[in-house]
């Protein structure tokens, strides 16, 4: 197994647009001939765009993009700037008059940060789907959809760090395989392979990190569940494996464990932790082989996706905790 850049899996294009002031953003993945693909939406309070249409027994089989937003619901806007972008490069299904873009998508919540007035809009889809077929470089970090994100809600603003997007990538033989992860959680992030807490609820004067499911415990006769809310990890994995729709949609929902390994809870009532898988139906693989690395791509974008922040919007991150600030 080789890591290799996300955007190498051919096929597949990518971009972000966002605003840095006002802490929010959008992130786009293209496929413009088009790419089989499934969804699973695991949180308690999602906000998604066209996930339904994909849905096994649906006929829709094709998607020709995905995007990943900022701005909670009305972060569905910039979907729509997407679409017309693709239309008007004549990217769709062909239905005469016209071609139609198959662009589902997801949002979180980012807006407790900057300007909560200002969010993506089909301007900012726009912009993210030009950038992508532009090939300008895919950052992580303050970046795109992950611009505001943020991670550890469960004490309070004072208490929350910064996230940010994340992605990784692998090739084994003929098989590649990627994640592009938007971390906005509820819970904390732990890095796997190390054990180590690196993100979520961090008290500054005791300068140490609160175990968000050892405190959620003591809040257990609260019983205002929305009083955590602001939250929702989103993502997008993308190959080019031999897959069914039905199988696309069952890798995305394996691949949802890479989220409960690293994010502590995951899936909670306050999260809207979406999915998406996307391949170019290439090469022939094991499924149980695909879904296991399919865990393992998403697991590692998500702590990509912590240790590339930088602080911002009076939100720690990572970086600077490990200096000692």
């Amino acid at each position: 197994m080789k890591e290799l850049p996300i955007t190498s899996i051919a096929g597949f294009a990518f971009g972000h647009a966002d605003d840095a002031e006002a802490g929010t953003g959008c992130t786009i993945v293209l496929c413009e001939q088009g790419a089989r693909a499934g969804v699973s939406v695991r949180g308690g309070s999602p906000g998604t765009r066209e996930t339904d249409a994909l849905q096994s027994e649906n006929l829709i089989d094709q998607v020709h993009g995905v995007f990943l937003s900022g701005g909670s619901a009305f972060g569905l806007d910039a979907g729509s700037g997407v679409m017309d972008e693709l239309e008007k490069r004549g990217v769709g299904f062909d239905v005469e008059v016209t071609k139609v873009p198959i662009v589902p998508g997801a949002i979180l919540f980012d807006l407790m940060v900057g300007d909560g007035k200002v969010r993506p809009d089909q301007q900012m889809g726009r912009d993210a789907t030009q950038n992508a077929l532009q090939g300008l470089p895919f950052l992580q970090g303050n970046v795109g959809a992950g611009t505001g994100a943020s991670v550890g809600k469960l004490l309070g603003p004072s208490f929350v760090m910064k996230g940010g997007i994340g992605h990784y990538a692998v090739e084994v033989g003929e098989l590649k395989m990627g994640a592009v992860i938007a971390v906005n959680s509820f819970g904390d992030i732990v890095d796997p392979l190390t054990g180590e807490r690196i993100a979520g609820a961090y008290d500054r004067e005791k300068q140490c990190f609160v175990d968000s499911e050892r405190a959620l415990v003591e809040h257990m006769n609260k019983t205002e569940t929305n009083r955590f809310s602001g939250n929702t990890t989103i993502g997008i994995i993308t190959c080019n494996a031999m897959l069914s729709k039905p199988q696309a949609n069952k890798l995305a929902s394996i691949a949802h464990d890479g989220f409960a390994r690293t994010i502590k809870p995951s899936h909670t009532f306050v999260d809207g932790d979406t999915l998406f898988a996307m391949t170019t139906n290439e090469v022939r693989v094991d499924l149980n082989a695909l879904s296991s690395l399919a865990c393992y791509v998403v697991e590692r974008a998500v702590v990509q996706a912590v240790k590339s922040a930088v602080s911002a919007y009076n939100l720690l991150s990572y970086f600077d905790i490990k200096r000692g600030r």
